[in-house]
């Protein structure tokens, strides 16, 4: 595995403009379920397109560390923005495991290349001129309409092996989007889904998936470099649940700092011999959500101090992540329930961010890879592995 080594600590991406922007435009891209098109280019100027490209590829070669504040500062004010951007980070990190012909080509006019995708294994593919001919549909691919590229799992057939599980990178003139994306929360990441019809990929295009899990690099070196980062080397399950738990944490933060703010409003105008609930219930809100939220951000903060530190990462460290993260996505959705139902009428009003954040914050929660019970099993398979039974 490559290895990494120790740099100064990485930049922070400059995301709170992008956020004051999509907080704006917020409204407007939850009713036409997409992202407005001028922060997609924010986010491209902000470098979240290029942070993990490989430095030979003109990219930031970044790696984790300096994720959490970027996706979160933009997660305060437009969950859904945040997880497009987080998204983007890690498909163009997942493109960084193609063969060097297959990165030049996806990254030959440059590293701002917004890629989408899905490892979801919706498609079938049967070998053809030294590559492969590709259909299948794919759900839920967010930012699919700003796209430039597509990474996208198949199942390779050849008549005398297996079915293999590939990655394949189709670019956005060769795949259709079907608008379906309807869920309640997270409406402006406009998730909508991606088909592909007997497209013909070349071989230089895919890669298998398990190199993928396993953090391992093609042989020509689809290394990132910059920050000491040697990101592919970093096996998916050991980040992949940071992608998806950042925005959540972001919105979680921009929830508290609404509800902060009602809170003091209602402390000031209270009056003696009113009814409604006293400054202790307000302080107790306030200290039990901020807790769960600032033990959340250590977790995570933990994530991808692992992920940069340039030595091989355990089989132990890798279920813990996983776990870190599916325990993160339940402390947070308690947090922010309990905000919401601390903010009274006033917070459930559509004119209120807050109840955007409630919203985000749920449907985020329901992904597959943030659910406790698999993750739970996986980490207890590591840290309390069977011995051999007693005779």
């Amino acid at each position: 595995m490559p290895q990494q080594t120790q740099s100064a600590p990485e930049p922070a991406l400059p995301a709170r403009e992008v956020g004051a922007l999509a907080a704006g435009r917020a409204e407007a891209a939850e009713a036409a379920r997409s992202l407005d098109p001028d922060v997609v280019r924010a986010l491209l100027d902000a470098g979240f397109a290029r942070h993990f490209v490989p430095v030979a590829h003109g990219g930031s070669g970044g790696g984790f560390g300096a994720l959490t504040d970027a996706v979160t500062a933009i997660g305060a004010s437009c969950p859904a923005t945040a997880w497009c951007a987080s998204i983007a980070l890690s498909l163009s990190r997942m493109a960084g495991f193609l063969p060097e012909e297959g990165r030049k080509r996806i990254w030959q006019d440059g590293p701002d290349v917004l890629v989408a995708g899905s490892v979801s294994p919706r498609g079938r593919a049967l070998p053809a001129d030294g590559g492969w001919q590709l259909t299948g549909t794919w759900p839920y691919v967010s930012a699919v309409e700003h796209s430039d590229w597509a990474l996208v799992l198949g199942l390779a057939k050849t008549p005398d092996a297996p079915a293999e599980r590939r990655i394949f990178a189709v670019p956005r003139s060769a795949y259709a989007v079907e608008r379906t994306w309807s869920d309640i929360g997270m409406r402006a990441t406009g998730s909508h889904t991606l088909t592909v019809d007997d497209l013909h990929v070349p071989g230089e295009m895919s890669f298998p998936v398990d190199d993928l899990m396993a953090g391992r690099p093609s042989a020509d070196g689809g290394v990132s470099g910059g920050a000491g980062a040697a990101v592919p080397g970093v096996p998916l399950a050991a980040v992949n649940g940071l992608f998806f738990c950042l925005p959540m944490l972001g919105a979680a933060e921009g929830a508290l700092a609404h509800w902060s703010a009602y809170a003091q409003d209602r402390l000031r105008a209270e009056r003696p011999g009113v009814p409604g609930p006293g400054r202790a219930f307000y302080e107790e809100t306030l200290a039990r959500a901020g807790g769960e939220i600032d033990a959340a951000r250590l977790l995570l903060e933990r994530i991808a101090a692992v992920a940069d530190s340039g030595r091989e990462i355990t089989a132990l460290e890798t279920a813990r992540a996983q776990r870190d993260c599916a325990l993160v996505a339940d402390l947070l959705v308690g947090a922010v329930d309990r905000l919401f139902r601390a903010s009274g009428t006033a917070g459930h009003s559509e004119s209120s961010p807050l109840q955007r954040l409630w919203r985000d914050v749920h449907s985020a929660a329901g992904h597959i890879v943030l659910q406790f019970g698999p993750n739970a099993s996986a980490y207890a398979a590591q840290a309390l592995p069977a011995g051999p039974s007693e005779p």
